[in-house]
């Protein structure tokens, strides 16, 4: 059996059960390299040795993988994994995961649809199909449960299974004794086992339109067949006669779409979708109510098959083929031991009565069901195609009348059943006359839902006969004598991970450790690692990375000390060495109070970031020279006075230059010269 963390293609990790089918379970999976998650449809181990249903999920994920269109849920990969169990190689799809509703569960709910919505739900399919059928492939079975309505309002048309390449439909229900498609959407050349064509799919969106705007469908009856019936022969009620807010164009669009002749429908769907848009858009549409849809709607007689000579009429090979499908399903019921599940044609397939079903007892039902039905269906479609007086019949044919096939009792199964306890849901199962089959569901079960009801099989709302099985799917929890501490949860957030520990009942204990801005908040490591064993309610450390950016540095002013003094108080202060810089000062913007070495200014002041520079710039203790010659020896001591300098008087003994006036210095004017060092002036004797 399949488990939960089952990862196949050595990237898909399944996750829980989220649908079942008469051939597939269908699992919510992460895909471990591109970390998105996906939906895995599954083949049933029992079925997965047979070539019949092989090559069914083959057309499947070759109809489906070939189609790239918003409208239609989307294939990434295929492969196939061997059961462990069984060394049985099991095939799978990777599909894009859908969050959203079902047309069917929208119908379903009681919710009236307005009829512009019902209109754009419609649009969305016949854009997929625009495009499938451009790609040569026939849907063959759309209806309500296999188109989806996401939460954003995007329509996705699913379940390719029985889809077909434009060159392969050929093969009619004659043919193969099968029926393809669901009674309430067949189409009548599909009903009368002739050659399909995209005109089939289009009969098919306008009973699902019909259906979309009036909550029922077109034609209803007590079986397959007596619906069937009225697809071939019965013009189906008006829309606005069911509900008065449909209007004539609506009613001309959707009559037209349900022509009995193809040739009178919509020839293509985007013709069918451009009608739709343009009702929309409150302008004229092209359809017209076909003349055929302005005839009384004939009755149908309550037993159609009366006539000995219709009887006699049918083709032995054809009543032949389907008492042998018939009769396959019913060996294999009866314990056929080869490996294969009855001899069911083909192109019989598990959406076409009813929605798909699990279990192999669902599987055999189906298949019995199937065959009888078959024949039903074929003799109806028959008298169809004979409606004249019929020869008579030969003496050795046997005769088959009505009152040999009681009509059987159809029950509605319970909408409530969900979530029931088991034996209530029992209870009410057999007080309709059916009969309630157990079996444990593998959708994840925990306390508070264990023995309640998961699924049915067939769903809620299905009319099946009575005495006939419905499978109930129950939550089963088993208090396991440990657990695993999930994988993955280094590196998720700190939420994340706390909510997959408490979803396996384990309590998370939060530590922080140092981190760095980018890795804050998510998780650094576990105690005890991932895989490792703990008991139920078991407490497991969960180290995440905290960062808290450090506070700005308060800095000393250090302008006017020494080099060096002022960066030991830079460093006393949290600055370290290596963030100190430093640069020599302009000598003209020097204070004559400054010594060589004295720190004239820093940047920044007051505050630094952590790891930010301080720069200071360092006196040289030079200035420029003034000008001193001219002057008296008292005016040129202040002048030096002033700009930092003293001076050296040597008196020269001249008649060339006045007595007690500076002729000469040096360094001369302008020069940049050391504050320490004094200027030289010469200056002439007094007589």
């Amino acid at each position: 059996m399949t488990e939960r963390g089952t990862l196949l293609g050595g990237r898909y990790e399944l996750d829980q059960v989220i649908g079942r089918g008469g051939m597939a379970e269908v699992w919510r999976a992460r895909d471990t390299r591109l970390q998105r998650d996906v939906a895995v449809k599954r083949l049933r181990l029992d079925l997965a040795s047979d070539p019949t249903f092989q090559a069914r999920f083959r057309r499947e994920a070759q109809a489906s993988a070939g189609l790239n269109h918003p409208n239609i849920v989307a294939v990434y990969d295929t492969g196939e994994e061997k059961d462990a169990s069984s060394d049985v190689m099991v095939p799978y799809i990777i599909m894009e995961l859908i969050e959203g509703v079902t047309l069917r569960e929208v119908l379903r709910g009681g919710r009236k649809i307005v009829p512009e919505k019902a209109l754009e739900f419609t649009a969305g399919v016949l854009d997929a199909l625009a495009y499938s059928h451009r790609a040569g492939i026939i849907h063959r079975d759309i209806k309500p449960a296999n188109v989806m309505f996401t939460p954003p309002g995007t329509v996705k048309v699913m379940d390719f299974g029985i889809a077909r390449a434009v060159a392969d439909t050929s093969a009619t229900m004659t043919q193969t004794a099968a029926v393809i498609g669901t009674a309430q959407y067949l189409s009548p050349e599909q009903a009368r086992g002739e050659k399909v064509d995209n005109r089939s799919d289009l009969y098919a969106v306008g009973c699902l339109l019909y259906e979309l705007l009036v909550s029922e469908p077109p034609f209803k009856g007590d079986s397959p067949v007596s619906v069937a019936y009225q697809h071939v022969r019965e013009i189906p009620v008006r829309p606005s006669e069911r509900d008065p807010e449909i209007n004539s164009d609506m009613d001309a669009i959707v009559m037209k779409a349900l022509s009995k002749d193809p040739k009178d429908r919509y020839q293509d769907a985007s013709e069918f979708r451009d009608d739709i848009l343009r009702a929309l858009d409150n302008q004229p549409v092209a359809a017209a109510i076909p003349p055929s849809a302005e005839a009384p709607t004939q009755v149908i007689a309550s037993d159609p098959i009366t006539t000995t000579a219709r009887r006699a009429a049918f083709p032995a090979a054809v009543a032949g083929g389907a008492a042998a499908a018939g009769a396959g399903g019913l060996a294999h019921a009866a314990g056929n031991n080869n490996g294969n599940p009855g001899n069911l044609p083909e192109d019989i397939e598990d959406g076409e009565l009813e929605e798909e079903k699990s279990g192999r007892g669902p599987v055999i039902a189906i298949a019995v069901l199937g065959g009888l039905l078959v024949v039903g269906l074929i003799v109806a479609v028959f008298l169809l195609m004979n409606d004249g007086p019929g020869e008579p019949a030969p003496t050795e044919s046997p005769s088959v009348t009505a009152s040999q096939t009681p009509e059987a009792v159809m029950v509605a199964i319970p909408t409530n059943l969900i979530g029931m306890e088991q034996a209530d849901a029992e209870a009410a199962l057999r007080e309709l006359d059916l009969n309630p089959v157990v079996e444990i569901s593998e959708a994840v079960a925990t306390e508070d839902n264990d023995g309640t009801v998961e699924a049915t099989d067939p769903p809620g709302g299905d009319e099946i006969e009575e005495g006939s099985d419905v499978t109930l799917f129950v939550y089963e929890f088993e208090e396991p004598e440990t657990v695993a501490v999930p994988n993955g949860l280094v590196g998720m957030t700190q939420g994340e991970a706390e909510a997959a520990l408490r979803a396996v009942g384990l309590v998370p204990d939060v530590r922080n450790v140092d981190g760095t801005e980018a890795n804050a908040g998510t998780v650094e490591s576990t105690e005890p690692g991932s895989g490792e064993e703990v008991e139920p309610g078991g407490t497991v450390v969960v180290n995440v990375y905290t960062y808290e950016a450090p506070a700005n540095i308060s800095i000393p002013d250090v302008a006017g000390m020494a080099q060096q003094d002022a960066i030991d108080a830079l460093e006393a202060a949290g600055v370290e060495p290596g963030d100190i810089e430093t640069t020599q000062a302009n000598p003209a913007n020097e204070s004559p109070s400054h010594s060589e070495g004295d720190v004239v200014s820093m940047s920044p002041t007051g505050s630094v970031a952590p790891g930010g520079t301080v720069t200071l710039t360092i006196a040289t203790g030079q200035s420029p020279v003034p000008t001193l010659t001219g002057s008296t020896v008292e005016r040129a001591e202040q002048d030096a006075e002033a700009a930092g300098f003293t001076i050296d008087v040597e008196v020269v003994s001249t008649d060339e230059h006045p007595a007690g006036v500076v002729f000469e210095q040096n360094p001369r004017a302008g020069a940049t010269w050391s504050r320490s060092q004094p200027i030289t002036v010469e200056v002439a004797e007094a007589p």
